[in-house]
């Protein structure tokens, strides 16, 4: 990024990047399903090594769809229901509607500068409505500030395929080297340089971080 001036737009995807990861919700899920703490071992990138499903992901030998399907039949089990959707997990732990539980702080706060700063703001995701429903879609706090919104739930076009980030492109009106796309999954990040944007690999075990240094290069402190 050798001109953060330059940089006139925000991309960013919504699972783990704005709202926070189920890996950080561990406690809340244990809690609310009234599980023995300690019950969900699955770390993903907390703990990679001894969650290999995960790690299965991570080398393209299943889908990120695949891992979250996993996990919340997993949890059904549990509690003794069969064949959760990720959809029932988030409803049977008080549905997704605590914004201020759910969303991070820092991306609220980043997406707020970067339109108080006369920058463009969007959400380039594959599947958050398939996740959450679409009741918490239409009801996010800053729905209305984005300049573009794509969901891959109702389409096959998934990233990292050049079509999805040519589509945010195509609705922010900016080229690919004026916008900065945060991903934290390696694959969508490596698809979306192919396509010439600015990119940040975000690390959900250091969200402050992350988020400073979008603030930085866009220059918007």
């Amino acid at each position: 990024m050798e001109n953060k001036n330059t940089i006139k737009a925000l991309l960013l995807d919504f699972g783990s990047v704005i709202s926070k990861s189920l890996f950080e919700r561990h406690s809340l899920i244990e809690e609310k399903l009234n599980l023995p703490e300690g019950t969900l071992t699955w770390k993903g990138p907390f703990d990679p090594k001894n969650d290999p499903l995960w790690m299965s992901m991570q080398r393209d030998e299943i889908t990120e769809r695949d891992y979250w399907r996993t996990r919340a039949r997993e949890v059904g089990e549990l509690v003794g229901q069969q064949n959760w959707s990720m959809i029932d997990l988030l409803n049977a732990i008080g549905g997704e509607t605590n914004y201020n539980k759910i969303l991070r702080p820092e991306a609220l706060e980043t997406i707020a500068l970067v339109k108080k700063s006369g920058l463009k703001v969007g959400i380039l995701s594959n599947e958050i409505e398939l996740f959450t429903g679409k009741t918490f879609v239409d009801n996010l706090p800053f729905i209305n500030e984005l300049d573009t919104f794509y969901d891959a739930t109702h389409s096959d076009i998934l990233k990292p395929d050049p079509r999805s980030y040519n589509s945010a492109l195509d609705n922010l009106q900016l080229e690919a080297k004026d916008v900065l796309f945060v991903d934290d999954q390696l694959r969508n990040i490596v698809g979306a340089m192919k396509c010439g944007l600015k990119t940040l690999h975000f690390d959900i075990t250091q969200p402050k971080a992350c988020y400073d240094y979008v603030t930085s290069v866009m220059n918007i402190k």
